[in-house]
């Protein structure tokens, strides 16, 4: 099975492509979209969605596995993150690629074993769990990886693979 993890940003959106046979986890390629600050938001979202199409042409992924948005204080920021979202589930859509959506705290319970790990302690259970030289960066691919490998631990939707 392979899984398209997705970590959405406007600025940057980190994404991941990680394949499960039996228990072995192989990361296959890994990497972020960024889009410009001085651009315009139609086109900033028009670059991300591109590449995520892009990204699910070249790897053909049986699953696309999202964060969702976690709403903290800055609304115009969530709003934001929230179309950047819209644009990979609608990238996902129109190639008919299923999508699993998981809290951070999911992501963050499935790689670490607690819901409340840092950042650092995320990367480096991706370093070690996927056999990597080093923690990914920035943050936000390390966290497109986790959220790949959050899904490999569902085995509720493991069984249902794509058409």
């Amino acid at each position: 099975m392979r899984i398209l993890g997705i970590d959405p940003g406007l600025a940057i959106v980190g994404y991941a492509i990680v394949d499960k046979e039996g228990n072995s986890l192989w990361s296959r390629d890994y990497g972020c979209i960024r889009t410009a600050a001085g651009l315009p938001l139609e086109e900033r979202l028009l670059t991300m969605y591109r590449e995520v199409c892009t990204l699910v042409d070249r790897w053909q992924p049986d699953w696309m596995a999202v964060e969702q948005l976690f709403f903290n204080r800055n609304v115009t920021n969530a709003f934001h993150v929230g179309q950047a979202r819209g644009v990979c589930l609608l990238a996902a859509a129109q190639a008919q690629c299923p999508v699993a959506e998981y809290t951070p705290l999911q992501v963050k319970q499935a790689v670490v074993g607690n819901g409340r790990a840092a950042k650092k302690q995320v990367g480096a259970m991706v370093k070690v769990l996927l056999s990597l030289q080093q923690v990914p960066k920035p943050d936000d691919v390390a966290d497109a990886l986790a959220v790949a490998l959050c899904h490999c631990n569902r085995p509720a939707v493991l069984a249902v693979r794509r058409g």
